[in-house]
């Protein structure tokens, strides 16, 4: 298990989810009387002047004008330059908001309190995650046994502006020896650094070009990665279709490590991962063409040149090694099993005709996790958590209590530990850390948030609402307790909706700031999303990506029919596919709401799949080439190509990075061009881009802080909203 994973997932949750005032904190907002209006924002924007070239592309037989395709160099200077007017104008704006400053000041005092992540053992040594409070990176920490702790990595030092950040670690069998990836500037391409763990002296040259790709070492002969060739042309932009698994030994150069999987043109697979059972006795492999879907094979590495054995030789199903006991593997699948079960299989004959239930599948999403001796499985309910734990033979021994409706992180660890620790949180409630007996079934405290405000004045419910085919829907609002449903209440929607992830609740300093200053958060479970399983999933893809817009759409209307809000005080917020959610939206819906705000959004259907990894996204979108009434799908949605004459458009801030290469900025750029191109109402429609910045992982602090300062203010701005009080 990659132990920065997790507490990564956990601080980016906790810096983009929501929760709570303190005592003495700021109260609600004041707006405006009905009657007035904001004389900046009735003053006509002045945008930078953006050229339009005769580009014409032709799917079908339909013209398709792609006046901005010059946006799509990285490299120019012309599009340096464009960014740099651009957020001339959008810093000059956000300005002059009175409060800016205000919010930046109350994140950062809230934001400041100690954050510590769940021990794990390497080798000799203790190991943890730690923040002081605004330190722009998460330092690893290490003691041994009852000695004084120290600094182990510290990647705030990695870079003087914290833009370098810590992406993974792991060690050596022994833990004697680790390698880190670094990501430089928010890119998804890595270096891996290795080191002596007791002495922290780097021991070869890093390894270069890494792309996706985990760390999973062999004992303590070496480890396999997954990378893809360097493209030809920009790094941040050039498509890379074709994931390969290396293992490196220790002390050879990159140059000499041996390709293991991947690289046939015959056999193209966008994403390869390799990885080491605990036991060190099988490599374990897995391929995709796109996000959805894997084939499957193993090695026994006990065995010189042994071949690899193939468990799945189709892409229908997400399957994975869970573990294994001896021969005996452990499998989690939706083959046949929308919801996911685990089975067990003899890695002799592994194929899916010998597969036997281990734990079947139920009416809730199934995730699982082993540790301890043994296996756990962790259920969604409507969203929410239940977990229960298993012995190797399948015989349920109990489900683990948990302090009320949220979240649990997976509990996992080592065969040997005896404790496992897992974190609990809702959208009012911050992150606690459990340390769980796996014998005596018991769950207590091992460290409770330090996050100052006080949870008991907000409230978080969950309501179900009906979308536009009559779908049930569930969606969790939070806001301060004794909120009046006037309709006047500033309130963020935020959603994602796609790729089988689902949203659950956390918490998130963050939201916290919004939610004391009277805001309301409010999170639907979009179709798309992994909420209810592959069917759920499905139900927001390709031809069906409608139904996602339509939950949204119905979402907004449900929070204005039940007088949470009013259009007048209605934001929607999304990032990546969620950026895609709220473009297409307020192309679709203009009326519905005062201010959107897509973040690293995917905004050009027709192009997306000419990009980076893009091509493997087809799963859920489809894509132009594929045929026509796919072509005509996308382009009757591609927030690009909707942006309409004579629309007035909400206030939008579209935040984008430099440096971000999963979705390239360019979907942003041409977005934000169309838009102030087209706008015939007042509302600004601004774009604001990070520097030496990329998707989101890694964020500085720092950065973080300034990104959401500027969201809400813009947000409360544009709502007419005058002062904090």
């Amino acid at each position: 298990m990659n132990k920065l994973t997790l507490v990564a997932a956990v601080s980016l949750l906790a810096a983009c989810s929501g929760d709570n005032a303190v005592e003495g904190a700021p109260g609600g907002v004041k707006a405006q009387p009905e009657t007035s209006t904001t004389s900046t924002q009735m003053t006509a924007m002045q945008y930078p002047d953006t050229r339009k070239d005769d580009v014409v592309d032709t799917y079908f037989g339909t013209h398709v004008a792609d006046p901005y395709r010059w946006l799509e160099d990285d490299r120019s200077e012309e599009t340096e330059a464009w960014v740099e007017a651009q957020n001339k104008v959008t810093f000059s704006f956000l300005d002059q908001i009175p409060y800016r400053d205000d919010l930046k000041n109350r994140l950062e005092e809230l934001w400041n309190y100690e954050k510590v992540g769940s021990p794990f053992k390497e080798g000799d040594y203790t190991y943890f995650y730690r923040n002081d409070g605004l330190q722009n990176q998460y330092v690893v920490w290490r003691k041994k046994g009852d000695g004084e702790a120290e600094v182990f990595l510290d990647p705030n030092t990695f870079s003087e502006d914290g833009t370098t950040s810590l992406a993974t670690l792991e060690f050596s069998k022994d833990g004697s020896i680790a390698a880190y990836a670094i990501s430089e500037g928010g890119s998804d391409w890595r270096k891996i650094i290795i080191i002596d763990a007791e002495t922290k002296k780097v021991l070869e040259e890093p390894l270069v070009d890494v792309k996706f790709s985990g760390i999973s070492w062999k004992g303590n002969e070496g480890f396999y990665y997954s990378s893809y060739d360097k493209p030809e042309g920009s790094e941040l932009s050039a498509k890379t279709d074709q994931h390969k698994l290396y293992f490196h030994k220790l002390g050879q150069a990159q140059s000499e490590d041996r390709l293991v999987f991947g690289g046939k043109p015959e056999e193209k697979r966008r994403y390869v991962s390799g990885s080491v059972t605990e036991d060190d006795r099988y490599l374990v492999i897995s391929g995709a063409t796109s996000t959805s879907g894997n084939d499957l094979y193993i090695r026994d590495l006990t065995k010189a040149n042994a071949p690899l054995v193939q468990v799945l030789d189709d892409f229908d199903s997400d399957t994975y090694v869970l573990d294994n006991q001896g021969s005996k593997l452990y499998l989690v699948t939706n083959r046949e099993a929308p919801n996911k079960k685990i089975v067990t299989v003899d890695a002799a004959n592994p194929t899916p005709d010998n597969w036997q239930d281990f734990i079947g599948e139920t009416d809730n999403v199934l995730t699982a996790s082993t540790g301890g001796g043994y296996v756990f499985a962790e259920y969604m309910v409507d969203a929410l958590s239940k977990v229960y734990q298993y012995d190797y033979d399948g015989k349920q021994v109990r489900e683990i209590e948990l302090p009320g409706p949220g979240s649990a992180s997976s509990l996992s660890g080592k065969r040997e530990d005896k404790t496992l620790y897992y974190s609990f949180t809702n959208y009012k409630t911050p992150a606690t850390i459990f340390g769980f007996d796996v014998k005596q079934g018991e769950s207590s405290v091992y460290r409770k948030s330090g996050a100052q405000f006080d949870p008991a004045q907000y409230e978080s419910e969950q309501v179900f609402y009906t979308s536009r085919d009559g779908t049930k829907v569930p969606m969790m609002i939070t806001y301060k307790k004794g909120l009046e449903r006037n309709g006047k209440n500033p309130t963020i929607l935020y959603g994602y909706g796609g790729f089988n992830i689902s949203l659950t609740p956390s918490f998130s300093i963050a939201n916290a700031v919004w939610l004391e200053q009277g805001g309301v958060y409010a999170v639907p479970n979009l179709r798309g999303g992994g909420e209810y399983g592959k069917s759920w999933h499905d139900a927001g893809t390709k031809l069906q990506k409608q139904n996602v817009f339509d939950d949204f759409i119905a979402a907004g209307e449900y929070l204005i029919e039940k007088g949470y809000t009013s259009s007048d005080y209605l934001a929607i917020r999304g990032g990546s596919n969620g950026g895609l959610l709220v473009g297409a939206v307020m192309t679709q819906r203009p009326d519905l709401v005062k201010v959107a705000l897509p973040a690293v959004g995917v905004m050009d259907m027709l192009r997306y799949h000419t990009f980076t990894a893009g091509a493997g996204w087809a799963y859920d979108y489809g894509t132009a080439e594929d045929n026509k009434e796919m072509f005509e799908y996308l382009y009757g949605y591609s927030p690009v190509h909707n942006v309409k004459n004579g629309v007035e458009y909400p206030a939008t801030l579209v935040t984008t990075a430099d440096h971000d290469d999963r979705v390239v900025p360019a979907h942003s750029f041409k977005f934000a061009a169309e838009l102030q191109d087209h706008q015939s109402g007042p509302a600004p429609t601004l774009i604001r881009i990070e520097t030496n910045a990329g998707h989101g992982a890694g964020t500085p602090v720092s950065k973080t802080i300034e990104q959401y300062a500027d969201i809400f203010g813009f947000t409360l701005y544009n709502m007419g909203v005058q002062t904090l009080n």
